[in-house]
């Protein structure tokens, strides 16, 4: 130790070394042992402290790498934007293409194709102009074209696009090779959702005929400018597709994805998609029943509510009986909507009591006994207390009568009609909980289930029911026209509650012009209290989309899901790697 501190003072002098030197040799050979000690704890200590003051400071950043295999119940047939009918087809079609606009898991919209666009003070019309760089996957520019002719197909009555509806009567004009302008005959604000439409690329369609497109190699090995491309594709011996490899795209408009690719595996059923979840096939999955969830417990479990709305849609034409207002009025007041839920969804959904999804204009639908005093046996005194005010008895066989009429024109009429629904289990398990409920009431229910073709052939569409339990999907732009105006009440309309009332249209007629949200709200409050005042139909639940994933995978933000291919619309944030920086460093 004084060789070290005689060669220290010889090439750098200092009184504080001097100072601490001769310090050092005051102790005795014990003191210079405990100095020692310490000295090495303090050094230690300081070095620990310093490391989780940086632990505390750094934030944690996603690095691109990593892969996510996920199963999805039927294979795709059309990869195509314009085309797409199944949930296979769209979520494909949701990561190989991209729109003019992206939605976002906020509710809300973001340039993508488009640098930006502008809406003329009347409404009606929409001009886009294009991002210099957007490409498609093999590396061709997005031009002004290729949007007029996905745009010129959609409207093709040939094709018989699912989309077309929603592009009838715009007008498309290119402007130059990157602008693009759309007209309306009418100002109608939900036409922005519209500009989400995937593009097509018209150097690799223009030559296949109208004939042809449905069947084309394009729909199954489709090329697009979305986040994610085609690297590979596996087929069955019959040439069906088993599952698709795709891998990021570098030119993706909106920032190429951290993950480095997805791998979809298709099943045949949701017996094969849960074993394959179980076995680690696959590591991601939606869409599976609450049956099917309780098979899954220890697996990481996302959800949001969907933007569907399932009730008892009321057909006052077929049956008297559903006419009267206190009838329907019982019938509303004495389900136990949590209770339903529960029962029937696993407690994966939200109780209802008006026309519009929970994820929409902060929740003014969404209702809950949590808390409450009312049990189930008061919600069916309450609704026996509705029926008896209104004149009706229980009468044999715990069924509750009425008296209509006098002298030989007087009968006896029961509180019975038939709910007709889709044999799938959700709506059956829906059913038989109403009927159990509404036969404490005191009124009989004929339970009617059919196929869903059946269903919409020969019992929607010509409107043959007394009651429906049926579901609406609401899309995010919040257009009930066609659910609820009375224009709507005949097929193909889908007013399936058959509701009349002029106030209520033209309430609907003003939310379809207006983009300003604040008026939308106070316009949707006047028409909700219309259906409270007529009670057209009785809505129950909105039900969740749940999402299986794995434990590793972060920046999944479901937020507002309209369809289930609208989990995807975070996935450039979605990651298995991170690193950890310093906050300067962290953009």
């Amino acid at each position: 130790m004084r060789t070290f501190w005689r060669k220290a003072s010889q090439s750098w002098y200092s009184p504080l070394i001097e100072t601490a030197e001769d310090t050092f040799r005051s102790f005795s050979a014990s003191g210079r042992a405990l100095f020692l000690f310490f000295a090495g704890l303090l050094l230690v200590s300081t070095i620990g402290l310093v490391y989780l003051l940086n632990e505390q400071l750094l934030v944690a950043v996603p690095l691109r790498g990593g892969t996510l295999s996920e199963g999805i119940i039927g294979a795709p047939r059309f990869i195509n934007p314009i085309l797409a009918i199944s949930d296979a087809d769209r979520d494909l079609s949701a990561l190989v293409y991209s729109g003019l606009l992206q939605a976002t898991p906020k509710g809300d919209y973001v340039p993508d194709l488009a640098e930006s666009y502008t809406i003329s003070d009347d409404g009606r019309t929409y001009t886009f102009k294009l991002r210099p760089d957007a490409t498609f996957h093999n590396g061709t520019p997005v031009t002004a074209d290729d949007v007029l002719f996905t745009i010129q197909k959609t409207q093709d009555p040939q094709l018989k696009s699912p989309e077309r509806a929603n592009w009838d009567g715009v007008v498309v004009k290119e402007l130059d090779p990157h602008t693009v302008q759309f007209t309306l005959k009418a100002p109608y604000a939900p036409f922005i959702a519209n500009l989400t439409l995937g593009i097509l690329p018209k150097a690799l369609w223009q030559t296949v005929s109208d004939d042809e497109i449905p069947f084309s190699d394009l729909n199954t090995s489709p090329v697009g400018s979305g986040p994610f491309r085609v690297h590979s594709i596996s087929r069955t011996s019959s040439g069906i597709p088993s599952s698709y490899i795709l891998d990021s795209f570098a030119g993706y408009a909106l920032g190429e994805p951290y993950l480095e690719s997805l791998t979809f595996h298709f099943y045949q059923s949701e017996d094969d998609l849960v074993g394959a979840i179980k076995s680690g096939q696959i590591e991601a999955a939606s869409g599976i029943s609450p049956a099917a969830l309780t098979q899954l417990k220890g697996f990481t479990v996302d959800q949001s509510s969907l933007n569907r709305v399932f009730g008892v849609f009321f057909n006052q034409n077929q049956s008297a009986l559903l006419r009267e207002k206190d009838v329907r009025q019982a019938l509303n007041d004495s389900i136990d909507r949590d209770a339903l839920v529960a029962q029937v969804l696993g407690g994966y959904g939200t109780p209802l009591t008006g026309p519009v999804p929970p994820s929409m204009l902060q929740n003014q639908n969404a209702t809950t006994n949590a808390g409450a005093t009312t049990t189930n046996d008061a919600l069916i005194a309450k609704a026996q207390a509705e029926l008896q005010k209104a004149g009706w008895k229980m009468g044999p066989e715990k069924l509750m009568q009425k008296t209509v009429g006098s002298g030989k024109t007087a009968h006896t009429e029961t509180l019975e009609f038939s709910l007709a629904t889709g044999n799938v289990p959700e709506l059956r398990a829906a059913a038989e909980y109403l009927r159990m409920t509404w036969e404490k009431v005191g009124a009989r229910v004929d339970i009617q289930m059919y196929d869903q073709g059946d269903l919409s052939q020969n019992v929607i569409r010509p409107r043959k029911y007394d009651a429906l339990l049926f579901g609406e999907v609401v899309g995010r732009e919040l257009d009930l026209f066609a659910f609820w105006d009375s224009s709507q009440r005949n097929d193909p309309g889908l007013n399936i509650a058959l509701y009349a009332n002029a106030t209520a249209d033209t309430i609907l007629e003003q939310l379809r012009q207006t983009s300003d949200d604040t008026k939308r709200a106070a316009l949707y409050e006047k028409f909700n209290a219309e259906l409270k005042k007529d009670i057209p139909a009785i809505f129950l639940y909105a039900p969740d989309f749940v999402y299986i994933v794995p434990k590793d995978l972060a920046g999944v933000d479901l937020g507002f899901v309209e369809t289930p291919s609208d989990r995807f619309l975070s996935i450039t944030a979605w990651h298995k790697e991170t690193d950890h920086v310093w906050p300067p460093f962290a953009h």
